[in-house]
């Protein structure tokens, strides 16, 4: 949590400079002003616990002055401990019911929490007590593109500007619309202010590199993101986005080393492990893609691509019950997709015998459309029998990528029968047919590539009938 947290550095430096002079204007004791110029200093190499622990070294009058305890609460909800930081806020709300900083630790404690309309709402209460609140509206300007709501977004970006046109967060968040609105002139003349105004942020230049990246800039997009990861070595979203930027310029294998940063850092980076899952496939590193996908099906069970990838590789290393378990898993989230469901069958019968997934496959064919060709080979392995009508069937299938699919299962079907012959023949087909965009392209290759099978494919012959 304090990784993620990090991004709100900026917001208590801030706020601790300007509590700071509006306690000094006050008159402090010197030892306060000694205590926070320490919390600046360890905000500043982000050590939130040693700052957090500073003001038990305040006198008790002290650390109950409301500014002090905004700061404190801030620094609370940087730690991830929200919890304390909303006691704190509404204890200052308690006493004043319109402070609006105490209020937005309200606010940032339900971000943190997933809470939105909680944090829509006591935004909207801020910004009746104080139209003109920069963050308020910056952040209701965030929800909102969020949301895809690009009129609403930029309302709010807009009316931040003009409270304060050197908002860094409302030009990035603005720029982001104009991005998203495809007026890329717009954006990059906001993101060249902010880049110029807070040359130590990562945040625009992270930004800008995403624009160019639109654009086609790649070299410009790597440049951008190179100055943001020296800025924030540990920020994954930056590691994410070279890895995606590099991938484009196809350097695979760092784009890898980047998101294996990423996943370092925050080992539930959900897109950082979908790209590095897909990436380590594609090298060769089948036992991490498989890490990869197990740990993607942990954090996102309901990520149903996890399972197929994960079952994919399960298969190709002959571990057929796993697999069978992930296609299942596969086929109960996305029922229409009958490649699950045939997938499941194969390994089943390789798993155990040819017989077990009867009553799974009799369901399947109840929802299956009675016409297609999908049912047909559904009831092929389910009844084990009507393998030539089938066979003609997909013979005469003009869909190209459908055909490819169906002559990779009535391989699996003859193979798993016994027929070793016939079935390499099929997946020999499979491979002329050189439909790399199906989900069996790539499990045929690997099975044609562990059997050696190099000879072209022959038609079929009379070996295609009933196989009993």
């Amino acid at each position: 949590m304090i990784t993620s947290c990090k991004k709100h550095i900026f917001h208590l430096v801030v706020l601790l400079t300007l509590c700071t002079s509006a306690i000094f204007a006050q008159g402090t004791e010197q030892s306060t002003e000694a205590v926070l110029s320490e919390v600046a200093d360890r905000l500043a190499r982000r050590d939130f616990p040693a700052a957090l622990a500073l003001f038990d070294n305040l006198e008790p009058a002290q650390a109950e002055i409301p500014e002090l305890l905004i700061i404190r609460a801030s620094i609370l909800n940087s730690m991830g401990r929200t919890a304390e930081a909303r006691a704190i806020g509404n204890r200052i709300i308690a006493r004043e019911s319109n402070n609006t900083d105490a209020l937005m630790i309200i606010a940032d404690a339900a971000a943190l929490e997933g809470n939105d309309r909680e944090r829509r709402s006591t935004l909207d209460r801020i910004i009746r007590a104080e139209p003109n609140n920069v963050r308020a509206l910056t952040d209701l300007g965030k929800i909102a593109l969020s949301a895809g709501n690009l009129r609403n977004a930029a309302g709010h970006f807009d009316q931040a500007l003009a409270a304060d046109s050197n908002h860094g967060e409302a030009l990035v968040g603005r720029a982001m619309v104009h991005r998203f609105s495809r007026e890329p002139v717009l954006a990059e003349r906001l993101l060249n202010r902010a880049v110029a105004l807070y040359p130590t942020w990562a945040s625009p230049l992270q930004e800008r590199a995403r624009l160019y990246r639109s654009g086609g800039f790649l070299n410009d997009a790597l440049e951008d993101l190179e100055k943001a990861k020296a800025l924030e070595p540990h920020n994954p979203w930056v590691a994410v986005d070279l890895g995606i930027t590099l991938m484009e310029l196809n350097r695979r294998e760092e784009a890898l080393e980047k998101f294996v940063h990423a996943t370092a850092v925050d080992p539930n980076n959900f897109l950082a492990l979908v790209y590095s899952a897909g990436l380590r496939g594609q090298l060769g590193d089948f036992e991490g893609a498989i890490r990869d996908y197990q740990a993607l099906t942990r954090i996102r069970p309901d990520y149903y691509f996890a399972f197929e990838g994960l079952g994919m590789l399960q298969m190709r290393n002959g571990q057929w019950a796993e697999a069978r378990d992930a296609f299942l898993e596969a086929y109960r989230q996305a029922p229409t997709e009958f490649a699950y469901a045939l997938l499941a069958t194969v390994n089943w019968m390789r798993a155990v015998n040819q017989t077990d997934p009867r009553r799974f496959l009799a369901q399947v064919l109840r929802t299956a459309p009675r016409d297609s060709i999908e049912h047909a080979m559904l009831r092929l392995f389910h009844d084990l029998s009507g393998d030539a009508d089938v066979a003609r069937r997909v013979e005469n299938e003009p869909n190209l990528n459908t055909r490819s699919s169906m002559l990779f299962y009535l391989a699996h079907f003859y193979d798993i029968r016994g027929n070793t012959t016939l079935a390499n023949r099929f997946f020999l087909m499979v491979r002329d047919l050189n439909r790399t965009g199906t989900l069996e392209w790539r499990l045929n290759e690997w099975i044609i590539e562990e059997r050696g099978l190099t000879r072209p494919a022959l038609a079929p012959d009379a070996e295609s009938g009933e196989r009993g």
